[in-house]
């Protein structure tokens, strides 16, 4: 397994609804950090302050910087993202990924094919890599 590449396919994945906030979370940005916390809406986070629509990519997701792929014409150049709010992010981005078959199904590009082989392995190598993000699975199925 790879280190994060920084990619964002996870940020764009569930940047646009498919995260939630615990209310303590959000009640800390509401006295930490307004500038998060105007993007909370009815307990929902990355709503659109005017408007209180689901928006549909994380208002702190920034693109970092883009390169060409030097080894074909054809591919796009790779970008990659980062995060302005990285050390008070929610929990769910904090503790993503927690399983194997989830960077599987949503095209994590730390994956690599022996892990895709030895699916255990793998997932025993991302409890190591996430423990400083996240509690370790106890499932490593």
């Amino acid at each position: 397994m790879q280190n994060c590449n920084q990619c964002g396919k996870c940020c764009i994945k569930y940047g646009n609804g498919g995260l939630s906030a615990a209310p303590e979370e959000i009640d800390w940005w509401q006295n930490h950090r307004p500038e998060i916390a105007k993007y909370v809406n009815k307990g929902k986070i990355w709503m659109d302050p005017i408007s209180e629509e689901q928006l549909t990519v994380c208002p702190f997701l920034t693109v970092e910087s883009q390169q060409k792929n030097m080894t074909t014409v054809t591919e796009p150049p790779k970008i990659k993202y980062s995060c302005s709010i990285y050390y008070d992010r929610p929990d769910d981005c904090k503790y993503y990924p927690v399983k194997i078959d989830e960077m599987i199904r949503d095209g994590c590009e730390m994956i690599e094919v022996r892990d895709l082989t030895d699916t255990r392995s793998a997932q025993v190598t991302l409890d190591r890599i996430m423990s400083d993000s996240r509690p370790a699975s106890n499932d490593t199925t």
